[in-house]
């Protein structure tokens, strides 16, 4: 899944550890047949992979909630909290934290997507005690010092300003604004210019004690670990956590329908073009179908879409589109560049092509060299220890089955080119949800103004 991104700040591993980390690895057919299902004596629950090739350790992990669960009029509280969760805990400041973290190589970062509050934990084996313990403070005693507070808000301000002048960020944010409105969905996941001045402390320690419980955990471990002592581990971390989450309800929303256009007047040079619309869940029945033909119409540099608009007419460097699924929702969103003079033929291109695909489907040797590839490319997405714990995670949190990677090949397999034709019309048929920051049409014609000079 391309766009719930993960940010992590802070990688404490040395140059040997990152090494290591390389060649950390597991092909898909072993990792199947090693997954355990792992509970703890304190009832903690995870999927596990006992892997000795190198003394490792990488544990993911997410709590049900998110960015969803910040209050209507203060968007960004979840992404401060990812913040700040290691930014001093229990009798350590923010700067002792950090150092205890680099004198071992201790990689750990949180961070908020729409739907989860997320973490990552990755270590030397002989350091997993030491990892634990400070991931447990900052999970049960962060700080939220003033001074830490305030040095960490100033930066996501920076951060949002700068976004203002992001033809990416802005088309970004309107695209979301269009599609969910008012809904949780709608609201960005770093705040508002507006509302991140306003989060309070008790903001943030709500959020925690609402959000981080035991009954929406999902753990994810990979490494040189044995199960007893993970066991012991994870209790030591999690099991101080209250045993229920206090979750605001989010309601399923369908995403706007298309056709609908917003354009957003932005003097730069280049014209940022969002497109997408109502998507497949991924509980969907004909998840798969959506996910093969979606590869056929926009991903990578075999696409319907990057032949036509890049290849074929040189009309932007790069388009992509891509499916997003969520919790409540799902939707499906593109992107491309192109020189201001040139964003109406380049939106033209690509309504051509969508509507093409919804109304022909697609051929049967791209279906077969879409499912060729997808299969395959499973491989590199579990080359280490810590991608193959991230997709463990994911897989957890859609609801799938412990042998899916297993089965995986197989579903792909099984998508026909009837199925594929369906889900194509089902996706493309309505039209595009579109929003183009940029020049306004007519000033998109003429050369961009020369900045103003200023003498001392």
């Amino acid at each position: 899944m391309t766009y719930p991104f993960l940010r992590a700040r802070h990688f404490a591993l040395s140059i040997v550890t990152g090494a290591a980390l390389a060649l950390a690895s597991v092909s898909p057919s072993q990792a199947a047949a090693k997954i355990q299902h792992l509970v703890s004596p304190g009832g903690i629950e995870a999927w596990f992979v006992q892997d000795a090739t190198v003394p490792l350790i990488a544990m993911e992990y997410s709590f049900a909630g998110g960015s969803a669960q910040d209050p209507r009029d203060k968007p960004g509280v979840a992404n401060l909290v990812g913040d700040l969760l290691d930014e001093g805990s229990g009798d350590l400041d923010s700067k002792t934290f950090h150092e205890r973290l680099d004198r071992r190589a201790i990689e750990l970062s949180f961070s908020a997507t729409r739907d989860t509050f997320r973490g990552s934990l990755r270590m030397l084996r002989d350091n997993k005690d030491e990892a634990f313990d400070l991931l447990r403070s900052a999970l049960m005693s962060p700080h939220f010092e003033t001074a830490d507070v305030e040095r960490i808000r100033s930066q996501v301000i920076s951060g949002l300003r700068r976004e203002t002048t992001s033809p990416t960020s802005l088309a970004s944010r309107k695209f979301l604004e269009m599609a969910y409105g008012d809904h949780p969905y709608g609201r960005p996941t770093s705040g508002t210019l507006e509302s991140v001045p306003t989060i309070t402390v008790a903001d943030m320690k709500d959020y925690v004690g609402r959000v981080l419980a035991r009954d929406t955990l999902r753990v994810a471990v990979v490494g040189d670990v044995d199960p007893a002592t993970l066991g012991k581990l994870l209790d030591h971390t999690f099991g101080s956590l209250p045993a229920k989450a206090n979750l605001t309800s989010v309601p399923d929303v369908e995403a706007a329908k298309p056709p609908q256009r917003a354009f957003v007047p932005l003097d730069v040079p280049q014209t940022v073009i969002t497109f997408g619309g109502p998507g497949v869940r991924r509980s969907d029945p004909h998840f798969m179908a959506a996910y093969v033909v979606n590869h056929i119409l926009g991903s990578g540099s075999s696409s319907r879409l990057y032949r036509e608009v890049r290849e074929k007419r040189g009309l932007a460097y790069s388009v992509s589109e891509g499916l997003l699924w969520l919790e409540h929702s799902a939707v499906f969103i593109g992107n491309t560049g192109t020189r201001a003079d040139r964003a109406g033929e380049t939106l033209d291109a690509v309504e051509r092509e969508v509507s093409r695909i919804a109304e022909e489907g697609p051929t049967q040797k791209e279906l077969d060299e879409a499912k060729s590839y997808l299969k395959g490319s499973q491989m590199l997405a579990l080359d280490t220890s810590s991608k193959l714990a991230q997709i463990l995670l994911q897989y957890q949190q859609e609801k799938l089955p412990i042998d899916y990677i297993e089965k995986r090949s197989a579903i792909i397999d099984a998508v026909t080119l009837d199925d594929a034709k369906q889900a194509a019309k089902r996706l493309w048929g309505q039209g595009l949800l579109t929003v183009i920051v940029g020049r306004a049409p007519q000033a998109a014609a003429q050369p961009a103004a020369a900045p103003a000079t200023k003498s001392n």
